[in-house]
């Protein structure tokens, strides 16, 4: 599977020209499946998965981009329903969509779902908002931890091999500015980029490529 890892979506022409490539094809050609399950985990989460299904969040576009098709996959939902019909649906689409909400809520789904497992042989793309986009990396960091798993730790599906620190210098996030990317830094065990809302990874194959119109840091150990 190949990955495009954002802070806040497809903002600017830039991220939307990764995405085309990384598809092969218009937009309007492919057929998208939208998961929101780490909405749930928040106070308001009803109300963001719906804007997000419906294309609503104007900041984060995603679902309104002008796909052929956008279905829902609900990660709790699939445990309850026959494997062989659900995996056909995530090996048949073109993309997965994934909003944000907690990481650590839908790293857990994903791998009670079985989603997580799948996720590699998988022949699309697969493009992250926010915890969607920190769910791939190897561990999440404290800071961003609000969810509990029952199965404790941090880890998420470590897909690929750099942590990221979004929204930076988001300015009603007052706890992600540079200084505060400087502190996470500091634990890092694997690279790490600090990035804005301008700014996504593209990653097939094991190579990276920051693709950006706004600020952005890359940290190593």
């Amino acid at each position: 599977m190949k990955f495009l890892l954002t802070s806040a979506g497809v903002k600017n022409p830039s991220i939307h020209n990764a995405l085309v490539d990384l598809m092969g094809k218009p937009l309007a050609e492919c057929n998208a499946l939208c998961i929101s399950t780490a909405s749930y985990a928040l106070p308001n989460g009803p109300f963001l998965a719906w804007s997000f299904i419906t294309g609503q969040e104007s900041e984060t576009p995603m679902t309104e981009l002008g796909w052929k098709s956008v279905g829902v996959l609900e990660l709790t939902a699939l445990p309850s329903i026959d494997k062989e019909r659900w995996v056909s649906w995530v090996r048949e689409t073109d993309v997965l969509l994934v909003n944000g909400g907690d990481t650590l809520y839908l790293a857990y789904w994903m791998r009670q779902s079985g989603l997580a497992d799948l996720l590699p042989s998988l022949p699309g793309v697969y493009v992250g908002l926010s915890a969607g986009s920190l769910v791939i990396s190897p561990n999440i960091a404290q800071r961003f931890v609000t969810w509990k798993s029952p199965t404790g730790g941090d880890e998420t599906l470590g897909l690929v091999n750099f942590e990221m620190f979004p929204h930076l210098e988001y300015p009603t996030f007052p706890d992600f500015t540079m200084s505060h990317a400087e502190q996470w830094a500091a634990d890092l065990r694997v690279p790490g980029y600090a990035m804005d809302d301008a700014t996504a990874i593209k990653w097939v194959d094991g190579a990276v490529e920051v693709v950006s119109e706004g600020k952005w840091r890359l940290f190593t150990p």
